[in-house]
């Protein structure tokens, strides 16, 4: 059920509507990791070492994370930074080689990209807001929408990556808004992660929508203006379900 945080000072006026895309749109844990044990089989196979053989998902993981925050503000490549994560791998397992890193990384980047699934709620909560509002992609991850199979669902796309600028930093919404040609208080933004969607949105001025699909506590002081446990609950929020015209 829809759950509301707090009364809104007025009705939502809402346009536009960003997503989230990692976890808020598709399972990116889940890939990531698939990917990363498919990658990590065949360094295992090329490389049949005892230490290359101890090596586990969650160990390669750490060393992208560790590289990630060494890069940070520098490069801004997601990609780079995954390829450069598995020469690293190839040198913690004592048998640094470029061209077998670049291999591993063509292999995660096939099952990265190809084996997405987006949740089920997606299609049908796009299929009953698309009529009303303007939709678009604010995400500081690296699936672009053609790579998922929402490729024409969005009328703008922003990632940080592209823009150097990543949520919850207040420009990036500002940028959202200005491609999305609307105010900040007319762009309702929905998300998963308290931090980067709905505290960023909100230091802004945006609507905000938590999408918490395990019914996770919220132990902060973020508060945002409407929590949901699935997308289809969307549309409820601004009245589509109850009168037969959009908010605005």
């Amino acid at each position: 059920m829809r759950a509301q945080r707090g009364d809104m000072e007025k009705p939502l006026q809402i346009s536009v509507i960003s997503f989230d895309g990692d976890m808020t749109l598709w399972d990116f844990l889940q890939v990531m990791r698939y990917s990363l044990k498919q990658t990590l089989t065949e360094l295992q196979r090329q490389v049949p070492t005892q230490r290359a053989l101890e090596l586990t998902v969650e160990k390669m993981v750490a060393i992208r994370d560790q590289l990630a925050e060494e890069v940070k503000g520098e490069v801004w490549s997601l990609l780079e930074i995954r390829r450069r994560a598995f020469e690293r791998t190839l040198e913690h397992v004592g048998h640094p080689d470029t061209d077998l890193a670049a291999h591993l990384d063509a292999i995660y980047r096939k099952h990265r990209f190809e084996d997405i699934e987006l949740y089920p709620d997606v299609i049908p909560t796009f299929d009953a807001l698309a009529p009303h509002f303007k939709l678009g992609l604010l995400s500081n991850g690296n699936t672009y929408p053609e790579r998922c199979g929402l490729d024409g669902r969005f009328a703008f796309v922003v990632f940080s990556q592209d823009v150097q600028v990543e949520k919850p930093d207040p420009k990036i919404f500002q940028i959202t808004a200005e491609r999305a040609g609307c105010e900040l208080s007319q762009m309702l933004h929905v998300g998963d992660s308290l931090r980067n969607d709905v505290m960023g949105a909100k230091n802004v001025g945006a609507p905000t929508v938590w999408l918490n699909r395990e019914a996770v506590p919220n132990d902060t002081d973020i508060q945002p203006d409407y929590e949901v446990s699935s997308l289809t609950e969307i549309p409820e929020i601004l009245g589509l379900r109850r009168k037969n015209k959009t908010c605005q």
